[in-house]
């Protein structure tokens, strides 16, 4: 199985993105970028270390720090939750973290990579995805799944506050806002088990390899 395989996931917060990424990744063989993970980190950066020069300082950081570094990082408090949309907004952030995610993936042509403009701006072109996936799911369910995750330590209600106002800001943001590409396969996720969400998206993945 060594073909070229590219993948695209997109989809709103805590919408199961992440999970049928890491299901797919690994049933595939396929290296998992996680781009929600980089923000996040640049947002652990700026709370933490409160740089003067905040662009600046990331560019260095992401320039020497690998994403085997990264995605082993805690990256999930409900600080950085409400911090990332924010800093996600902005234009400068955004093209560091563009240019990241194209360097690893450059070196990867077996890779699944999934985030919020990933058909849209990461993968459209040079390369462009072989199968782009959307995923949606309804925000009570959305919640009770990051609340879960942040071991119920912040009250239900203000999670799914929190996540209302992520996805809304995603979508309407200037540069580079959430949204589904026309050849993109649509995976409600509130509908659907893990099981369900892996073979939904393994039937597509089948077509074309």
């Amino acid at each position: 199985m060594n073909k070229s395989l590219i993948i695209a996931c997109d989809g709103e917060a805590a919408s199961g993105k992440s999970t049928g990424a890491k299901l797919l990744s690994k049933k595939y063989n396929l290296l998992l970028l996680n781009s929600g993970l980089l923000y996040r980190y640049a947002s652990k950066l700026l709370i933490t270390k409160k740089p003067e020069k905040p662009i600046p300082y990331l560019k260095k950081k992401f320039k020497k720090t690998p994403y085997s570094f990264i995605k082993k990082q805690p990256l999930h408090s409900q600080e950085i939750s409400n911090h990332v949309g924010h800093l996600a907004k902005n234009k400068a952030i955004r093209e560091i973290m563009r240019l990241y995610q194209k360097k690893i993936i450059k070196k990867n042509k077996r890779i699944c990579v999934e985030g919020r403009d990933i058909a849209t701006k990461i993968l459209n072109n040079n390369p462009k995805y072989d199968l782009a996936f959307y995923f949606t799911c309804k925000i009570d369910i959305a919640a009770k799944r990051r609340w879960k995750e942040l071991r119920k330590k912040v009250p239900l209600k203000e999670v799914q506050k929190s996540l209302a106002k992520r996805t809304k800001m995603d979508k309407k943001r200037k540069h580079s806002p959430l949204k589904k590409v026309n050849d993109a396969i649509l995976i409600r996720t509130d509908k659907l088990s893990k099981k369900e969400v892996l073979n939904k998206m393994s039937k597509e993945v089948n077509k074309i390899i």
